[in-house]
This record gives structure tokens, sequence and C-alpha cells, in this order.
């Protein structure tokens, strides 16, 4: 591969539009930036606003706090924050300018504005609708297949310009080198040889971004109190070194993440709890091994691409915790800053996807900090065990011979066999805990 060619263009575009800034846990952001759009639309302030979310979309937002509101949590209180300061140029980023005074603002729309929030069940993992009405006239936004694919824009029932980026039910895919969901295209050898003929000028920005943002946050978790504090246990009572520090570093993003921190993160695939965990973990084996600029920069693109690959067999959203998939990117990137050597790079994600390939998604909240750190704890392992010559090879469990098989394996189990384990998380979790979040703690 060389640069220039079109399979690296495609490559270095596919970490441009996967790694952007998001505050907040991007479920509920996807909200909030349709809401803001069916404002826009609608050309003012909603008298009323209906929210209509696919079961996964609802699980990951009902226990999370949305940034600016003032600890507040659910589908009502996003889509409230997205109509009183959302910016939806800043798409995932959109809650970034908002004011001291948005947690009133949200807490006066919703008590005198009608937000109804309903199941859609479509059949896609990733569906939203929402809808902003006031006096005679609505406007209405579909998300399918993505946290900012629009695939419906309209006023009035009439198609508003621009707003025809797929039909209205279904996902689509693309199929060709370019972007887009659907990359059926990327291989873990392809990967390698990008990285090995990328120039780190074409993707520094992109990169360089995730590092500052969040590092910055993964302080911040160090710092204060955000959620169950795993970053600070795990500092506490580890021994300082690399190891601790790529699960701390992870883990502390995802507690101040997760309670609400107003500060970005740079995702990977849709989250970014897989953007802090496939990026901390390499920075701080980088920063232990005192590894060049380039060197690091390169195991990131490795890390990224390896992360992005394994998720879109699986789907954006699913029953199978992305933490997973993340520390193998992360771990790929770790075997690179130790060996520079392919087959080492290749076992530790095949080492990885067989230690831990059946933890659960039981939706965004404090506890996901943890499971980042299980993750690259697997990680690490993984690459432990190439690095001493072991390995689990193929026929043993849902490892199979090559690393795409084994792959492909994984994203079947994700996206077809954990289908209804989904389904039946989503119903205990509502069950449990009382409808969407706290949007009657916001009336009070």
């Amino acid at each position: 591969m060389r640069r220039g060619d079109e399979t690296y263009r495609a490559y270095t575009a596919v970490l441009r539009e996967e790694l952007v800034p998001a505050m907040g846990c991007t479920e509920p952001i996807a909200v909030a930036y349709a809401a803001a759009l069916a404002r826009d639309l609608l050309g003012g302030v909603p008298e009323r606003l209906v929210v209509e979310a696919s079961g996964s979309i609802i699980k990951n937002a009902k226990s999370v706090v949305v940034p600016h509101t003032g600890g507040l949590k659910g589908l009502e209180v996003a889509a409230a924050a997205g109509v009183v300061a959302g910016r939806p140029e800043r798409e995932l980023d959109l809650l970034s300018g908002a004011g001291e005074g948005t947690g009133e603002a949200v807490r006066a729309f919703l008590a005198r504005v009608r937000v109804e929030v309903s199941a859609l069940d479509s059949g896609e993992a990733f569906d939203l609708r929402v809808t902003a009405e006031r006096g005679g006239d609505s406007g209405r936004v579909r998300l399918t297949g993505g946290h900012t694919r629009v695939v419906l824009r309209e006023r009035n029932g009439v198609a508003a310009e621009g707003g025809t980026a797929a039909p209205e039910t279904g996902a689509g895919a693309a199929g060709g080198k370019g972007g887009g969901e659907g990359r059926t295209w990327l291989t873990v050898p392809e990967i390698w040889e990008y990285v090995e003929a990328l120039d780190v000028e074409d993707v520094r920005e992109t990169l360089e971004r995730q590092v500052r943002c969040n590092t910055a946050i993964a302080e911040e978790g160090l710092r204060g109190e955000w959620g169950a504090g795993i970053g600070k246990v795990l500092m506490a009572t580890g021994h300082g070194d690399a190891r601790t520090k790529a699960k701390a570093w992870a883990a502390a993003g995802s507690d101040a993440r997760m309670s609400g921190c107003e500060m970005p993160v740079v995702i990977n695939s849709g989250s970014g709890n897989q953007g802090l965990t496939v990026s901390l973990p390499v920075v701080a084996y980088a920063q232990e091994l005192g590894a060049g600029e380039e060197e690091t920069l390169k195991a990131l693109a490795l890390a990224n691409l390896v992360a992005i690959h394994q998720k879109d067999g699986i789907g954006c959203l699913s029953a199978f915790c992305g933490a997973t998939t993340a520390a193998a990117g992360a771990g790929a990137g770790v075997a690179y800053l130790l060996t520079k050597d392919y087959r080492t790079v290749v076992h530790t994600i095949v080492n990885t996807l067989a230690i831990l390939p059946g933890m659960a998604c039981d939706g965004a909240k404090p506890s996901c900090a943890a499971k980042i750190a299980e993750a690259v704890d697997a990680a690490l392992l993984g690459c432990d065990m190439i690095l001493a010559g072991k390995q689990f090879y193929g026929g043993e469990g849902l490892v199979t011979k090559g690393v795409e098989a084994t792959i492909r394996n994984i994203a079947r189990l994700g996206h077809d066999g954990m289908r209804e384990t989904n389904g039946e998380i989503i119903k205990m979790m509502l069950a449990s805990g009382g409808g969407t979040g706290q949007a009657d703690r916001a009336k009070e």
C-alpha cells in the first residue's frame, strides 16, 4: 500500500469520520441532536415533543447523566437539553457550548412542555424519531443506523432540503471503500499495511485530538468524585506501572463521562467509552516505553482501526459490550509498541477475543468503568500470552483459524446470537428502574 492509493485514502477517511468529539453518552446525546434538528425544522420552541426510540437507545440513556442539566437523566431530559441548548452543527458535541443556566432552562421546559417517550420497534438496533409540534406545525427527524445518520427530515409532512440521506425504512449500507456503514473491506492484514505506509501527518490532528481530549477527562476522573471511582481504586491498589495506568486511565474517563462530566471525549465506533478504552492504554504504554511521536500515532491508528473493524460486524448497539472489541484494539496497539511484529498483534487480538467474548451490555452507567478495566486487563493478558509463546488455537470455543474468521465469529455472536439477550436485558432494566430516567425529578 502507498500513500495516495485509494485504499490508503479510504483508511485515512475512516479514522477522520469515526474519531470525532462527543460530550456525554452518545445515545442520549443523539436524542438531543435529533431534538435540536426538529426544533430548527419547526422554527421555534415546541409545545409538544415526541421521542420514539429503539430499545437499545432507551437502555443506554436510562442511567447516565446528561451534561449541563444539573445531574438529570433520561430521554426526556436529553430531548429537552437539545431543544434548549443544542447546536446541531456540532453534531454529538452539540451541548459543549451550553451555558450555566442550562439546567434550570431544561427543568423549566419540562415543567411546561409535554415530552412523550415510547419504544420504536422497527427491527433496527439504532432507530430514533423525534417530532416537535407547535400550533399546527411540526418538524420531524429520524436517525437510523448511527448516532448522526439522518434518514428523514420533514416539516409539516414534507421532506426538508437535505433530509433524504437514506430511505426512512432502513439503515442502508455503503458498499465500496469510502466510508459509511458496512465497511466489509476492512481487514487486519490491510490495516497493518496501512499503518506501515502511514504518513502520520495525514492523521495527526485526528489522533492528537483523541489523546488530548481523552487524557483530559481521565485526569478529571482521577481528580474529582465521579461515579464509583473505579479509576481511583485501581490507582490506589495498583503498582503505578503501565498496566495499572492503562486500566485506571480508561476507567477514570468513563467514571467522569457516565456521571455527566462536561468535557468532550473522542469516540470510536459511535461510543465514548470505546474511544477511551481503545486509546488510553496505548497512551499509557507509549509513555512508559518512551515511544516517539510517530510510533505512538501509528499505534493509535492501528488500535482504532482494529476496534472499528470488529465493531462494524456487530453493529453500533447490541447486547455485546463494546469494551471487549475496543480493548482488543488497544491490545493490538500495545503489542505494536512492544514489538512492531504483525504476528504478535494478530495473536493479541485473537487471545483477547477468546478471553472475554461474552460480557453483556446492560446499558450505559457507572459500572461501565469497571467493565472497561476488566476488558483492558484481558487485552494485556492476551498480549503477555503471545509474548510468552502462548496462544489459543482454532477450534477452541469461538476461536477459529485466522484472525478474520475469529472476528467474524465474534460479530455473529454480538449481532445475531445476543439479539434475544438484548431484548431480555431491556425488559429487566425497565422493570427494575421505572421508565426512561429522571424526567419526573426535573419537574419537581
